[in-house]
């Protein structure tokens, strides 16, 4: 059965909080049917491959990388890819090479860089350099949200571990932490940034989509510490049934022995302070031993 919220957010609303790229399936957790056919005949969103759907941005990195005499790159190849991000580009993002010049950059991220021939398909970055243009550029959260979205789409991680390693010495360092951190596992942005937060917090160790026993599975968890940390998910419920399922998974967790501590899309993308205060208070109070002692969770690890 199809389910679809009570109060459905704009497409353009939804697709941004889905990390700027999705399906039909995931977006009809947040808007309408009719919504979408609407922005998508108003131009508003467009139909990037099927069975993707993405804001224009994407379509203008092309026709800018063209007009430049550039390469699609960095958050706009992402995209192009079909790769989820933490927040899709303000502008399209080029690669030009270092000796253009006199360009007109006006309504455009450029970067300047000699890309090898084989660092670029089409008139796009390949994906092994789009993860670590990503990672050498942007802050840890919304590179690791990057190479997550990568090897979640297939690319291999030995190969991003040796580009990152072959990379400019400027932030080549930045580079190797990202591609180190990286985990296919992370369902999605808000997961990855969570996670990017929680790593950034001393004497927490956390790993993503762990079982406990049979209770149900953790969206990040710190097993030393016994800690639970839920990305509470920005989709709607659709129906109580699956509402009372999340209540009594989470009552399970702690009645297993877990603290579980949960945080909305908003603390997470807008307030990071606040999660890292709060992780930072949970690590200084653990740990909670009869997490780690459970038979349950002794049989999970």
């Amino acid at each position: 059965m199809t389910h679809t919220p009570d109060t459905p957010l704009d497409p353009v609303d939804a697709l941004i909080r889905l990390g700027g790229v999705a399906t039909w399936p995931e977006l009809r957790a947040l808007t309408s049917r009719r919504k979408l056919r609407t922005a998508v005949s108003a131009g508003r969103v467009i139909e990037l491959t099927r069975p993707y759907y993405a804001l224009p941005e994407t379509d203008q990195a092309l026709a800018a990388a063209i007009r430049l005499g550039g390469t699609v790159s960095h958050l706009s190849a992402a995209q192009r890819w079909g790769w989820k991000v933490k927040t899709p580009p303000a502008l399209p993002t080029i690669t030009v090479p270092r000796w253009r010049h006199h360009l007109d950059p006006d309504g455009v991220e450029v970067h300047w860089g000699n890309l090898a021939p084989d660092a670029v398909q089409g008139r796009v970055t390949s994906p092994v350099q789009t993860v670590v243009d990503c990672a050498r550029t942007y802050s840890f959260d919304e590179a690791l949200a990057v190479a997550d979205s990568a090897l979640r789409g297939g690319v291999d991680h030995d190969s991003l571990l040796d580009a990152a390693k072959a990379s400019p010495r400027t932030g080549r360092r930045k580079a190797m932490e990202v591609v180190e951190a990286a985990d296919g596992r992370a369902a999605n942005p808000f997961e990855s940034v969570l996670r990017g937060i929680a790593k950034r917090v001393p004497g927490l160790e956390v790993e993503p989509q762990q079982w406990v026993g049979d209770v149900g599975r953790a969206d990040l968890m710190d097993r030393r510490l016994g800690l639970v940390i839920e990305a509470e998910s920005f989709e709607f419920h659709a129906d109580s049934a699956s509402f009372g399922r999340d209540v009594r998974r989470y009552t399970l967790f702690v009645r297993s022995g877990f603290i579980v501590v949960r945080f909305t899309w908003k603390d997470v993308m807008l307030d990071p302070d606040y999660v890292r205060a709060v992780l930072a208070d949970l690590v200084a109070q653990g740990p909670y031993g009869r997490a780690v002692r459970c038979p349950s969770c002794a049989a999970a690890a």
